[in-house]
């Protein structure tokens, strides 16, 4: 949950008293626009304005232009009707899944969106099958049926209780069926959506602006009437708009610097910073392809001298945690298995596990990195672990970086070696900190076949509705994760919300994936 700090708190406090001496509101939602759209900057650009080709953060605009069957109100963890009016599963076996649209929804060019527009949105994104693209969610998804202009019902191949939480990623967005071919992607760069907010312009890389979709029929209260997105390559400048008051508020993509700097803000009350626990990871992939990375022996090793202490404390000045299994703290299974394996790092045991492998010489490695994609850390993060295994005497590292975009296409093409990302969940539950990147379609688009876990362990917790019961099925996939070595999770990262003095709304504004609602956004105002 998020924390305002005190100070704000007191602030609230003493306004409420006020509104009781004068009889008049002091802070309240604004959605006027007096001062024209609210400015959200961030570093996380969307790759792709098409559904069916994301599986990354182009999700943050995709929840507000577009509308899926189910999404989370604020408070909520388990997803809730949005275009849907209700859901559920019909059996008891969790194979058949029926939703209930609501009346009269349309899509913001006018044209109808009922259950066949449903239906033709989750069949194309499994027809366009795009490597490394969301058809991976759908494992479990037999067929679509629809059941005339308001019933869908979803059958299933095998029993998935986690089904839910699929529907309400941004990926299963609802698209008009007359403006997206069904097997290829949408290549004009516009958007026909029934989200809270209509794409009213979209320069890429650059800025979006958001405006309010009259039609919009769904569980989104909106405070405000516009928000214009602007995307930045590094934090400094976004920091230093927001402090220029030209942004109004600054999220994801925050370098540890610009973090410790904007709380001493937020103590002398010039601006306001948010804090939340985040289930964020940040981990490395090892391509099973590559002649040196495809050794168990070097993973291991690499493993065994990385450390996450170090990375934690020099690079993120302890804004993020060091992190030892895939699941992060704070959700059902998570485990510290990499550090109850390989334990505090060590050149010594790293020798010996190259040597054991017959490798005797220093091992050239490539580590690639985007270069605009997590925050201007990133770079650093790579160059400290670059430090690291050469201090070890064991390897020799070479670091190449890409922006996003070209970055995607690189990993999915299998082009790298050793490759850094991030991951921010599609839902709040551990079958999302495993599925993903595991079977030979998976986000990574780094084939990785783990027949027990892919055929026995998420199989068998997707059939248990009470997910306190999975615990050993993940702790046990985790168990074999670490030893394969194909990921090496490094860091879990907190929330941070920065914010003008004037907007109200940010402790709201982030559902359980910490993708940002900006409806919830508003100034305060005097009245």
């Amino acid at each position: 949950m998020f924390n305002r700090k005190r100070r704000l708190r007191q602030v609230a406090a003493i306004a409420s008293i006020s509104s009781l001496v004068t009889g008049c509101g002091v802070l309240s939602s604004d959605s006027s626009g007096d001062k024209g759209p609210i400015t959200v900057g961030t570093t996380s650009a969307p790759s792709t304005l098409d559904p069916a080709a994301s599986w990354d953060q182009s999700w943050e605009l995709f929840r507000n232009i577009y509308q899926t069957l189910l999404n989370y109100p604020v408070g909520a963890t388990t997803p809730q009707p949005d275009a849907a009016r209700k859901c559920a599963f019909t059996d008891g076996s969790n194979r058949t899944f029926r939703c209930e649209l609501r009346p009269g929804l349309k899509f913001s060019d006018g044209h109808t969106l009922d259950a066949q527009a449903v239906k033709y949105s989750i069949d194309r994104i499994r027809k366009i099958n795009l490597n490394g693209g969301p058809a991976g969610l759908l494992g479990s998804l037999d067929r679509v049926q629809a059941l005339g202009d308001k019933t869908v019902v979803f059958h299933l191949n095998k029993p998935d209780a986690t089904f839910p939480f699929v529907l309400a990623t941004p990926a299963m967005s609802i698209v008009d069926p007359r403006k997206y071919p069904a097997s290829s992607l949408r290549k004009d760069g516009r958007v026909d959506g029934s989200g809270p907010y209509t794409l009213q312009s979209y320069e890429e890389g650059k800025k979006a602006q958001l405006v309010r979709n009259g039609d919009y029929k769904g569980y989104a209260d909106r405070k405000n009437d516009a928000v214009t997105i602007r995307y930045y390559r590094e934090s400094a400048p976004m920091v230093a708009d927001l402090k220029k008051g030209t942004l109004d508020v600054a999220f994801r993509g925050l370098d540890a610097d610009d973090i410790v700097d904007l709380q001493k803000h937020d103590a002398d009350g010039s601006l306001q910073l948010v804090e939340g626990a985040g289930i964020e990871i940040n981990y490395l992939v090892f391509n099973p392809r590559d002649p040196w990375a495809g050794k168990p022996a070097v993973r291991k090793a690499v493993a065994q001298v990385v450390d996450r202490g170090a990375i934690a404390h020099k690079v993120y000045k302890d804004t993020v945690e060091p992190l030892y299994s895939m699941v992060p703290k704070g959700l059902t299974g998570h485990t510290t298995d990499f550090f109850d394996d390989f334990g505090n790092p060590s050149t010594v045991k790293a020798r010996r596990i190259l040597t054991d492998a017959g490798i005797t010489r220093r091992v050239p490695l490539t580590l690639w990195y985007t270069s605009d994609r997590y925050g201007s850390s990133t770079r650093p993060e790579f160059t400290e672990i670059k430090r690291q295994l050469e201090a070890s005497g064991l390897f020799t590292v070479t670091l190449r970086s890409r922006p996003w975009n070209t970055y995607v296409t690189g990993y999915q093409n299998g082009e790298y070696p050793v490759f850094g990302r991030g991951w921010f969940p599609d839902f709040p539950d551990p079958d999302n900190f495993i599925a993903p990147f595991v079977g030979n379609q998976n986000a990574l688009g780094t084939p990785y076949p783990q027949p027990e876990i892919t055929g026995v362990l998420l199989p068998r917790s997707r059939g248990e509705s009470d997910r306190a019961n999975v615990v050993s099925d993940f702790e046990r996939a985790q168990q074999i994760l670490v030893h394969d070595a194909r990921l090496l999770p490094l860091w879990q990262g907190k929330q941070y919300v920065a914010a003008s003095d004037d907007i109200s709304g940010a402790e709201q504004a982030l559902d359980p994936s910490t993708i940002m609602m900006m409806w919830q956004l508003y100034r305060k105002t005097s009245w």
